[in-house]
């Protein structure tokens, strides 16, 4: 019975290797649910807290909000309507409320959105970085979603400065360091099928 996180650079193939260790281990890969979860805590509808997501640190998100990323007057204005309300601030502390939730399932995967942080005393549980350089994650964008090189490497560039951003609502900006993590594993020096099953190794001792 364990829980696995798992951090990624952008393009490092995260979503591929986590279903591939879910599918080997059994396990329930955890991705949009925690969308649908922090959602229904928020009372706001997921496409919210998936706009909050990818715009983290965004420069049109900047300028409307009177350069404060998630400021409530510009959501306010925008959603006079509503009864609920999250921003960043909101999201990551829902996240510390949900992500734990999910963990008590067990047996599951979580994909991104600081689980390194939230769950980092938890037992039975282990952390996972994947790296890979530059130009091996944008080919991955470019053969694995259709894109041209132009726009596969716009998107690597632009993602990862987001990440950092919505790290910041962490306060934390040090989830590349290999002391948070019980493995790092390098994408561009190892096929994703062995880093799955360098993983599934790991969790079965």
């Amino acid at each position: 019975m364990s829980v696995i996180t798992i951090s990624r650079q952008f393009g490092a193939g995260g979503q591929t290797v986590g279903k591939s260790v879910a599918e080997k281990l059994g396990y329930t890969l955890v991705d949009e649910n925690i969308i649908e979860r922090v959602a229904m805590e928020a009372n706001v509808s997921p496409n919210w807290v998936k706009s909050i997501e990818n715009e983290a640190g965004g420069a049109l998100l900047r300028y409307i909000s009177g350069l404060r990323p998630f400021g409530k007057s510009y959501v306010e204005r925008i959603t006079e309507d509503k009864k609920g309300f999250i921003d960043g601030h909101i999201y990551v502390n829902l996240l510390y409320k949900v992500i734990p939730q999910i963990a008590d399932e067990d047996d599951c995967i979580i994909l991104g959105r600081g689980g390194q942080y939230i769950l980092k005393n938890r037992e039975n549980t282990v952390h996972l970085l994947l790296v890979a350089d530059f130009e091996d994650r944008v080919r991955f964008m470019e053969k694995n979603y259709d894109l041209s090189k132009r726009q596969a490497t716009a998107l690597v560039n632009r993602q990862g400065k987001r990440r950092l951003s919505l790290y910041r609502y962490f306060g934390r900006e040090d989830y590349d360091q290999p002391y948070l993590y019980h493995l790092v594993l390098n994408l561009s020096k190892l096929p994703i099928e062995k880093a799955a099953d360098q993983i599934c190794k790991l969790i079965q001792g």
